[in-house]
């Protein structure tokens, strides 16, 4: 069975007075709870400062990050990174499909658009219960994951726009043994 890779986080760049927004839908509770609680301690482990938005559920999330960045550019207090959190889970007609696709796509053009460093985690699945194994912290902690990511991205436009040539700022990559 394939794993998700796993490190100690002592390669985490510090990213003090990074600026960023987090746009959580809360339509699931108790899912949400854990993906903020993950996605706060990611956040805080970097030194960065998590401003935290409440909307519906997942389609609402593309177009709050895109009035809230405008709004922020405007009073010129930038975000430098978004994260999405939310989930949605399969139910029995075709709204998941149109919910979970449209969401991932708004989101991927917001980001590549505006070269805006953006971690999605917006969990798309069958059950609850995969839901809430996704967003436990003590276990997938999806939402530590989507923040994570979304630093990982400012840490390395950060380097390059100060001339640095590091690639792997944030994660190291691994070293599997049977292939080397």
């Amino acid at each position: 069975m394939v794993t998700p890779r796993r490190d100690s986080g002592a390669d985490r760049p510090r990213l003090t007075g990074a600026r960023v927004l987090v746009v959580e839908a809360r339509y699931y509770e108790d899912i949400a709870d854990e993906l903020l609680a993950g996605a706060r301690a990611a956040i805080e482990a970097a030194e960065a400062e998590a401003v935290v938005v409440t909307v519906p559920g997942a389609l609402e999330i593309p177009q709050t990050v895109a009035i809230l960045l405008e709004a922020a550019a405007r009073a010129r207090k930038p975000y430098d990174a978004v994260v999405a959190l939310g989930c949605v889970i399969r139910g029995e007609t075709g709204h998941y499909d149109i919910v979970a696709g449209e969401s991932a796509r708004a989101l991927m053009d917001l980001s590549v658009g505006l070269r805006l460093p953006l971690g999605n985690g917006i969990l798309t699945v069958e059950t609850e219960a995969q839901a809430q194994a996704r967003a436990r912290v003590a276990e997938m902690n999806k939402g530590g994951g989507a923040a994570e990511a979304a630093l990982a991205v400012l840490a390395l436009r950060r380097a390059e726009e100060a001339g640095r040539q590091d690639r792997t700022i944030g994660f190291t990559p691994r070293r599997n043994s049977e292939t080397e």
